[in-house]
C-alpha cells in the first residue's frame, strides 16, 4: 500500500468515527459525555488531523525525491 492510500484511509476512518461520535452524542447527554469528548476524542481527531497532514507533505518530499532521483 502507499502512503496517500494510507493517508486517505486512515483520513476516511476518521470521518467515520466522527460521523459516529456525533450520532453517540444525541444520546448521550451528560457531563460524563463532555469529560470525555475533552479527554479522548478531541485528542484523537486532532492527533489524526496532524498526521494526515504530516503524510501529505512526506508525500510531496517522497515524490519530489523519486523526481530528483529519476533526473
Amino acid at each position: 500500500m502507499s502512503l496517500q492510500h494510507n493517508r486517505a484511509r486512515l483520513a476516511g476512518l476518521s470521518k467515520e468515527l466522527n460521523r459516529s461520535w456525533q450520532e453517540t452524542q444525541d444520546q448521550w447527554r451528560d457531563q460524563k459525555r463532555a469529560e470525555f469528548e475533552i479527554a479522548y476524542m478531541r485528542p484523537l481527531f486532532d492527533s489524526v488531523e496532524n498526521a494526515v497532514s504530516a503524510m501529505e507533505d512526506l508525500d510531496k518530499i517522497l515524490k519530489k525525491l523519486r523526481q530528483d532521483c529519476e533526473s
